[in-house]
């Protein structure tokens, strides 16, 4: 068969309808115009801190590996408790079966007990691999801590599941247009958390938001045990406390959502 030259003739129309039809289904959503921008400054915003905090204090380098490591493992227990709550979630929305499961005598707060359990395990499945790892490649056992480390495990699994519940309101409320949110919600208070620095390290005026997080409680605490073997009781009750407050919050707002999508018959069209 030949070929012509109009063969391979490239039409500026044609390019600039499906480019605009790309730029309308992003003007029209816009938790995908959020997200081009979250992930760059989220790592700008983090790092900065990290760098600003080890430039003023040299005397942490000396111990920053361990306290780096274990911020990344208990990071990544309040990342999957969420993740791990709302992935579950959304995996019935992919396979259109909330219809299927709402029409049957499950109850929403049966749904958000089975979802609470579905985030330990997926919590536990991800985080002890790297915990192992961490001992075999670099000799870090996080287990060192005792059971101080597992005080702050209740603590950022209870956090997982009230920011989870928020998460999955959105889902309810915006459908699969509001996926994004699930993956990066939690991320936006990662550089408020304290994760690899102290909260002095923030700005005057971000440091009473960020004691609004238990997170922040669990990270100072964590410090705290690595630095001075000491288990700060009142850190620990201020992020159960708080703790309380995310979990009510959540569910409260996880219950209103639900109700207004059987009203509206959305969990009959959610994942579509």
């Amino acid at each position: 068969m030949s070929m012509t030259l109009q063969d391979f003739a490239l039409s500026p129309r044609r390019i600039g309808a499906i480019l605009l039809r790309h730029l309308y289904v992003l003007r029209s959503s816009w938790p995908r115009l959020v997200e081009m921008a979250y992930w760059p400054t989220m790592q700008m915003i983090i790092w900065g801190f990290v760098s600003q905090f080890f430039y003023t204090q040299t005397s942490y380098v000396a111990q920053a590996f361990g306290v780096l490591m274990a911020g990344v493992m208990l990071w990544d227990v309040l990342f999957r408790g969420q993740l791990g709550f709302s992935l579950s979630f959304l995996e019935e929305m992919w396979a259109h079966n909330l219809a299927n499961l709402y029409v049957s005598p499950l109850r929403p707060a049966e749904h958000i007990l089975a979802l609470m359990a579905m985030s330990v395990v997926r919590t536990l499945i991800g985080v002890l691999p790297a915990a192992v790892l961490a001992i075999l490649l670099y000799k870090f056992s996080i287990f060192d801590m005792g059971l101080p480390l597992l005080a702050f495990y209740v603590n950022l699994v209870m956090m997982a599941w009230g920011i989870g519940m928020l998460s999955t309101s959105l889902l309810m409320r915006y459908g699969l247009g509001a996926e994004n949110l699930v993956w990066f919600i939690i991320f936006l208070l990662a550089p408020i958390s304290a994760i690899y620095y102290p909260v002095t390290v923030l700005p005057a005026w971000l440091q009473p938001i960020a004691w609004c997080l238990p997170s922040t409680h669990v990270f100072e605490g964590m410090r705290e045990v690595l630095f001075h073997q000491h288990f700060n009781l009142a850190l620990f009750w201020g992020a159960v406390g708080l703790n309380v407050i995310y979990i009510l919050v959540g569910l409260g707002v996880y219950l209103i959502a639900f109700r207004s999508a059987r009203e509206r018959g959305a969990l009959l069209q959610m994942g579509e």
